[in-house]
């Protein structure tokens, strides 16, 4: 079957509420946060493109309270709110460049914000208790912290066991929420084993439930001043995790109807506890359902090396887009970012990835379809049906005809599961295979003969091929999908239509003639 696959059409959807988590305010934004964007980016693009009439809520935003934003507006001698100001333009700036196609930037310090994260706390405030709570507590990340969640370093020192950051005993009297009545509740949550993924994250959050306990949901101002006020209580502020997931309220209209529950929320595996063990417990206390799925991506290392400040290593995505184009850093995040593992950032392998595939596998195919030698008036020629039969006697032709029928379902049964590398995998395998059947057919030979219809066949294959192939990468790249279509002339871009167009058919190929300027899809980057 052609299109979208079965499972797809079985489940028609009239909204799509997708989620980024919000990014904290203490630093630039670096590649690991655009992956994430990218991800939710490329998912909503996706769900908008198998259903053009399906209302997409898409979520990101920075989340910009906490004893650290305190500290890094301090460090770069400035107030709080100007430093949030300029780091959350930031983040909006560098998404705008990568055309993420967010439609609701939320900031944790906006009004509408605050309201909600009061009227949450009004909700679960029945399941808190004040007192004193005591324990370790890691100033870093802003978490007290169990025993077992902290280690001795060989110099004595204790940390986190998850983020490795130094913790030091403290005690506070605020507001404390117990997890633990809520266990069964999130146990038959996570049942569905579809319910977290990749699978691994799935168990570690299964590991994670047997081993609940009370935290603090709130900070004495005095420690922490720069957060939501506790409603009633200008003694304390809303603990600074509390207020971020309620961001994810703010945007979808709470409590006045609009988008509940989320499809997907996107998160990194960092941060997996605070949306699958804290964020549903909340929920449940409050009474509303619970997001559908998580996706938890892993990772970015570069040069197989931790990305942090001290070794100096950090990315910045603006920087990188401008060495490899804006579309090269989006195709080869989304390309080689694996969610169950971390990926590898290398100067080396991105030219050789985006050199090999866009500029080679698809420029190249693209640029020899537009060539005078055999395509002068530069038409998007029509096949031949005797001479197109004849073609069902090449191998190459068979396997590429067999890819080119099953591409829509293949690829958007990846792209569902927000497996956008495994979707990938595919169509660069099958623009392949089309390189192979155009070598094998040596166009160029054919032109000087008179053997014209054939010559028509092959680039009718060739042409519906990328044709297909740049339908099914905007999700990936919209802005190189978009300048291969236009200079195909195609109008119609949906899902649907990734199909092949054999033998004299109209349908979707209108107009017949290719547009007249001369592009270069993606140009070669020198390998030093």
């Amino acid at each position: 079957m052609c299109g979208i696959s079965r499972s797809l059409k079985n489940v028609p959807k009239t909204s799509y509420f997708i989620t980024t988590p919000i990014f904290y305010v203490n630093a630039s934004p670096h590649i690991g946060h655009l992956y994430s964007a990218l991800i939710a980016d490329a998912s909503a693009r996706f769900q908008k493109l198998i259903n053009p009439s399906i209302n997409i809520l898409f979520s990101t935003g920075t989340d910009e309270h906490g004893l650290k934003v305190q500290k890094a507006a301090e460090a770069n001698k400035m107030s709080v709110d100007k430093y949030c100001d300029i780091i959350s333009n930031s983040y909006r700036s560098t998404f705008q460049t990568f055309d993420v196609g967010h439609t609701s930037f939320i900031r944790t310090t906006s009004d509408r914000h605050k309201k909600c994260v009061s009227r949450f706390w009004d909700k679960i405030r029945p399941h808190m208790t004040e007192g004193k709570y005591t324990g370790w507590y890691c100033m870093a990340d802003e978490t007290f912290l169990s025993e077992d969640q902290i280690e001795r370093t060989n110099d004595g020192v204790r940390v986190s066991k998850e983020s490795g950051r130094p913790v030091e005993w403290a005690e506070e009297d605020n507001y404390k929420f117990d997890l633990r009545p809520f266990k069964e509740d999130l146990q038959n949550w996570l049942s569905d084993p579809h319910r977290i993924k990749p699978k691994v994250f799935h168990d570690i959050l299964c590991r994670e439930v047997n081993d609940l306990y009370e935290i603090s949901l709130s900070r004495p101002k005095s420690r922490v001043d720069w957060g939501v006020p506790v409603p009633g209580d200008s003694g304390q502020t809303v603990y600074v995790w509390l207020d971020a997931l309620v961001n994810y309220l703010t945007v979808s209209g709470y409590p006045d109807g609009g988008f509940w529950p989320p499809d997907v929320h996107v998160c990194g595996k960092d941060i997996l506890k605070f949306h699958g063990v804290f964020w549903p417990i909340f929920l449940i206390a409050a009474g509303l359902q619970l997001p559908k799925r998580i996706f938890v991506h892993s990772h970015w290392k570069v040069d197989d090396e931790k990305m942090s400040k001290t070794k100096g290593n950090v990315v910045d995505p603006v920087g990188a887009g401008r060495a490899y184009t804006e579309s090269g850093l989006r195709y080869f995040l989304l390309r080689e970012g694996t969610a169950h593992s971390d990926g590898n950032y290398s100067d080396v392998k991105i030219r050789r990835i985006l050199n090999s595939e866009l500029a080679d596998t698809m420029g190249n195919l693209l640029n020899r379809c537009c060539g005078k030698a055999i395509n002068p008036h530069l038409i998007y020629h029509k096949s031949n049906p005797e001479a197109f039969m004849n073609l069902s006697t090449d191998p190459n032709f068979r396997e590429l005809d067999q890819r080119l029928n099953k591409l829509a379902d293949v690829v958007a049964g990846h792209y569902e599961e927000l497996n956008f590398y495994k979707g990938i995998d595919e169509i660069v395998a099958t623009l392949q295979c089309c390189n192979r059947f155009f070598e094998h057919n040596r166009p160029w030979e054919l032109a000087k003969s008179d053997d014209l219809d054939k010559l028509s066949s092959i680039l009718h294959v060739t042409l519906e091929t990328l044709r297909m192939s740049a339908i099914t990468l905007q999700p990936i790249v919209p802005a190189l999908a978009d300048r291969l279509l236009n200079k195909l002339n195609v109008d119609n871009r949906n899902w649907d239509q990734i199909k092949p167009n054999w033998i004299d058919n109209n349908e979707i190929v209108n107009p017949n003639c290719l547009q007249n300027k001369n592009i270069i899809l993606f140009k070669r980057l020198i390998i030093s």
